[in-house]
């Protein structure tokens, strides 16, 4: 299957640099994933489409205000350092720029020496591990330091750090936010279980892999970067409990539905407590075996995620409702508009 297959013409202008004020006012499309047929809402009226017995399931991973800029010790030049993920203790894989400048035993300093990073190892395409040293709390003094990762087409300056983070964010390790779950507030959270819905958490922290272009022409040769992902038992119950009830599973995400999809898979079909690293690559062909339906923002041309989507409602239904939201001019990528495909 190309690549090829899965690409669009999607003027620059329709990519949302900013959050809108109110996170449940973006407009929301629906897909019928049987017949394609297309509906246009706003997103805070998602609950006319969900139904008692439903479970959503949104992934509560944060966001690390992982991109630092220090210098280098000896001679002082400029460098950028973004956190991909924790290795071990304070040693962390990270990507730089310039990373010709750094070497192993390189020493960068940030925030006039609060926190000094050491060059421990070196990788491909800018990748470096690093282990930091510092006084205090690690997490604290990142807070201070650091400035949200925001994807590379996001162009303009984030007024607000909390926007690029869910309202239900709570386990620490993210280089990028599960966008899908940035449209729900805390009340149409309350007014969804209020009408009967449940709501699931799981963990997956999302790598800059979900930004990285696929630079083969043949689908079946990309390789998916390995996540971090984490199922309470609690969930997982509540998961079958949903299922053998007759509910919906609609995940929050393609990061909820590649978690769900990787336990489902191992385990015959049945949710259980796990966690571990995933690199499952779901795209057209693929049977799922976890989820009914998920909620998604628009997504790049030729994307992994565009791939995903499409395995889930099919290729031509999605290009159809892609080709639309252009016609019809929604947002797309981390701060556009959303799609609810059931």
């Amino acid at each position: 299957m190309k690549v090829d297959l899965f690409d669009f013409d999607l003027p620059e202008e329709l990519i949302a640099q900013t959050p809108l004020k109110d996170r449940t006012s973006s407009r929301l499309m629906v897909l019928d994933k049987e017949t394609g047929k297309l509906e246009h809402d706003i997103f805070k009226n998602i609950k006319a489409y969900l139904r008692a017995g439903d479970c959503l399931v949104l992934n509560d991973t944060k966001v690390l205000p992982a991109r630092l800029f220090g210098e280098k010790e000896e001679t002082g030049a400029k460098i950028e350092v973004l956190l991909l993920k924790q290795v071990e203790g304070d040693t962390w894989e990270t990507l730089v720029k310039p990373a010709k400048r750094i070497k192993e035993g390189s020493v960068i300093r940030f925030g006039d020496g609060r926190l000094t990073a050491v060059c421990v190892g070196e990788k491909d395409h800018g990748g470096r591990i690093f282990t930091f040293q510092y006084e205090g709390i690690f997490y604290e003094v990142l807070e201070s330091l650091g400035e949200m990762p925001l994807p590379p087409y996001i162009k303009e300056q984030l007024e607000d750090k909390d926007r690029y983070q869910t309202v239900y964010a709570k386990e620490r390790g993210s280089a990028a936010a599960p966008t899908a779950g940035l449209h729900f507030t805390e009340e149409l959270l309350e007014e969804l279980k209020d009408m009967g819905v449940h709501i699931a958490f799981i963990t997956l922290h999302v790598g800059l892999g979900t930004f990285r272009p696929v630079s083969v022409d043949d689908v079946d040769e990309h390789e998916m970067h390995a996540e971090f992902y984490q199922v309470t038992e609690g969930t997982a119950r509540l998961l079958n409990e949903v299922r053998e009830k007759g509910g919906r599973i609609i995940t929050v995400g393609t990061t909820s539905t590649r978690t769900l999809e990787t336990i489902a898979t191992a385990n015959d079909g049945k949710f259980v407590s796990d966690s571990g690293w995933t690199n499952i690559f779901i795209y057209p062909g693929y049977e799922f075996k976890a989820i009914d339906g998920m909620i998604t923002n628009f997504h790049l041309p030729k994307s992994t995620l565009i791939m995903l989507v499409s395995a889930l409602a099919g290729r031509e239904n999605v290009l159809h409702a892609y080709k639309t939201a252009v016609k019809e001019k929604y947002r797309f990528f981390s701060f556009g508009d959303a799609m609810l495909i059931v």
